[in-house]
């Protein structure tokens, strides 16, 4: 007898067990990569670095490299079609970020900012606000500089969300 997510022991199966926690890196473009590989192996979680083309991954057994494709959102399709409430998403794509909150996976932006059921409609809004006002002419510059205080922010955030899911999975 074959059980999905159980874990067999002596030949016999066990009852069905959560799966375990994954990162998922959006990585086109992240600043925070090498801070997920070094969080994820002091935890022993393995880490998908998804893009649409090839990039460089340290040579790690946990970490997983995915070229998804050459089209425009192959790599979130991927990332979307896959994460799920033992997951934890990292992009600062906000459309990748609502599809994966609706999946109900954990998701951090690489400055450390949760998006949550809470919080994903007004950052679509302003997503959405702010292509309009691009698409309209209207100057309205670009994210602020990526800072070490981000940095920090993302390290803690991540590592928080790791221990809640690794808490939640213990019950």
């Amino acid at each position: 007898m074959w059980l999905p997510l159980g874990r067999a022991i002596a030949g016999r199966m066990t009852a069905a067990e959560p799966a375990p926690i994954r990162i998922y890196v959006d990585a086109d473009a992240c600043p925070v990569k090498d801070e997920v590989y070094r969080v994820a192996a002091r935890h022993g979680l393995p880490v998908s670095v998804v893009a649409n083309g090839f990039i460089r991954v340290p040579q790690d057994p946990l970490i997983e490299r995915v070229a998804a494709g050459s089209a425009p959102d192959a790599a979130d399709d991927w990332i979307a079609a896959r994460a799920g409430a033992n997951d934890i998403v990292i992009t600062a794509d906000v459309p990748l970020a609502s599809r994966c909150v609706k999946a109900g996976a954990h998701v951090l932006a690489p400055t450390g900012k949760p998006f949550s059921e809470d919080s994903i409609g007004m950052a679509v809004a302003v997503r959405n606000l702010m292509h309009d006002l691009r698409s309209a002419g209207e100057v309205t510059g670009g994210p602020r500089p990526f800072s070490p205080r981000d940095r920090s922010t993302f390290l803690s955030a991540l590592d928080q969300a790791i221990r809640r899911l690794q808490r939640q999975a213990r019950g």
